[in-house]
């Protein structure tokens, strides 16, 4: 196989400011009250957002997730949200449901309430202060597929378990699946293993089914660079180009490659504090796009330049979100409709039918992080990587893709993340193979591919944890179980 990197798609005054900060701080020093403002003014802003996520949490919670699993909202508080100090709910929080418009509206003590509205098939979206509605026209997103339950697996559900690949030994498979579902402390919902094509096991925790659409946090980073992928195989970009966005053609960010960003390596400046519930505040730029109304592409492509692109590899949402504003500007210049484009162009391919990607006020996709799936359409994503991008003779993804995004990005030091999928290399799991690459989201999501095994692992479901060590183990145990 080719490397992606050769394939014929890629054409290749100071004092004065010593001044006014020194009496600044003198005049902070003899009025207590001067610093005591800024921090209440702060800690209603923390109260606001945290209001914020919570109201988004129980919005999708209800309408999401509850498509496939009816929840009430007390159970998705008291499942989803209050466990975790992430999302920084209080016991004195309220919360106010409007059933007829779909808004969930939240409100912390001393702070204005927040609310969310569930969109339809965009799911939900925290809506701006004193805002009831979203800012673009929500779309119907078809599923152009026929019912999962006539037609044969991959593309449908008919098959998917049988018949059992030569080789495989299903009472162990069972064994380490109960195993892995024992472990109560990783939360598990869902656990699916698929060999040479075929599922040879899956659980799911009561009340979660193989159709339940789950919040995979940012396994959507895969799939954003899935969907660069897409436009490269149309020939409608390159990933050694510059990237093709306007504002940073003046400036120090013309130098920035699309390949930069897959990379996590843009180099510009965009500050991560970390998730929880303290660090809601306006200074965390990456993580404000789950608790804020953003715009959320203005706000990643807004950073400036902090070192040179392809010198620092960080972990920042800015990349993500700069390729999704990419994504739609190439495809409404082709005419084609933005909203329903991953579903057209990847989810329908594969068979996929339960994502629900969610949006910013303005329509544009958070798909750093906020997108759901079933554990069976994770499994699906991950077979059509384990396939080198085609599917059923279909060339989806370009040759060599996989291969790029399976390559340690070359400023990462640890050599464990590659294009926008992680790496055990060196051996973060000792028991799983080397060539092992993963999407991997918050708390513990993950989708991991195995090419020397043939082997597509899903797991989702709130870990409040390191989920490694367990999977470690898990995929030992079912590595065992196998040819």
């Amino acid at each position: 196989m080719k490397p992606f990197r050769n394939h014929p798609l890629l054409a290749v005054p100071l004092l004065a400011a010593v001044a006014l900060f020194t009496q600044a701080n003198l005049l902070s020093a003899k009025d207590p009250a001067v610093k005591a403002e800024p921090d209440a003014a702060k800690q209603r802003e923390n109260m606001e957002f945290r209001s914020a996520i919570c109201a988004h949490h129980i919005s999708s919670g209800l309408w999401v997730v509850g498509r496939d699993y009816q929840r009430t909202a007390d159970e998705v508080i008291a499942q989803d949200i209050a466990p975790f100090p992430y999302f920084g709910w209080q016991a004195d929080f309220t919360y106010e449901i409007d059933e007829e418009r779909k808004i969930v509206t939240v409100t912390a003590p001393g702070a204005p309430p927040r609310s969310a509205r569930y969109t339809g098939d965009q799911g939900s979206t925290i809506l701006p202060r004193g805002e009831e509605d979203v800012f673009f026209d929500p779309v119907k997103v078809p599923r152009n597929l026929p019912d999962a339950s006539t037609q044969d697996w991959p593309m449908g559900d008919v098959g998917a378990t049988t018949p059992v690949p030569d080789g495989v030994d299903p009472k162990a498979v069972a064994a380490a699946l109960d195993w892995a579902m024992g472990r109560e402390e990783q939360n598990t919902r869902a656990f699916v293993v698929a060999y040479n094509g075929k599922i040879i096991g899956e659980r799911y925790a009561p009340g979660w089914t193989k159709d339940t659409p789950q919040l995979s946090w940012s396994q959507g980073k895969s799939i954003t660079a899935t969907l660069i992928a897409i436009l490269a195989q149309r020939g409608r970009l390159e990933i050694d180009q510059p990237a093709p966005i306007k504002e940073w053609q003046g400036d120090a960010r013309r130098e920035i490659r699309i390949r930069d960003l897959l990379h996590m390596s843009s180099g510009l400046k965009f500050a991560n504090l970390g998730f929880k519930g303290e660090a809601l505040t306006a200074e965390n730029e990456h993580m404000r796009v789950y608790f804020d109304s953003l715009n959320v592409f203005e706000h990643a492509i807004a950073a400036p330049a902090e070192v040179p692109p392809g010198t620092r590899n960080a972990y920042r949402n800015s990349d993500p979100l700069s390729l999704g504003k990419i994504i739609r500007d190439i495809v409404e210049a082709d005419g084609e409709d933005y909203l329903t484009f991953p579903q057209r162009a990847l989810f329908d391919k594969i068979g996929a039918r339960s994502p629900v990607l969610e949006t910013d006020a303005r329509g544009n996709f958070i798909l750093s992080g906020y997108d759901y799936l079933s554990a069976r359409d994770w499994i699906r994503f991950g077979l059509l990587y384990l396939h080198d991008g085609v599917w059923q003779g279909e060339r989806i993804l370009p040759e060599g893709w996989t291969e790029f995004v399976a390559t340690p990005a070359p400023a990462d030091e640890k050599e464990n993340y590659g294009g926008m999928f992680y790496l055990n290399r060196p051996l973060r799991m000792d028991q799983v193979p080397q060539d092992t690459y993963w999407a991997a989201g918050f708390m513990g999501q993950v989708t991991m591919v195995i090419p020397s095994r043939k082997l597509v692992v899903v797991r989702l479901g709130p870990s409040p944890g390191d989920i490694y060590p367990y999977m470690n183990d898990t995929i030992g145990r079912i590595l065992k179980a196998i040819p």
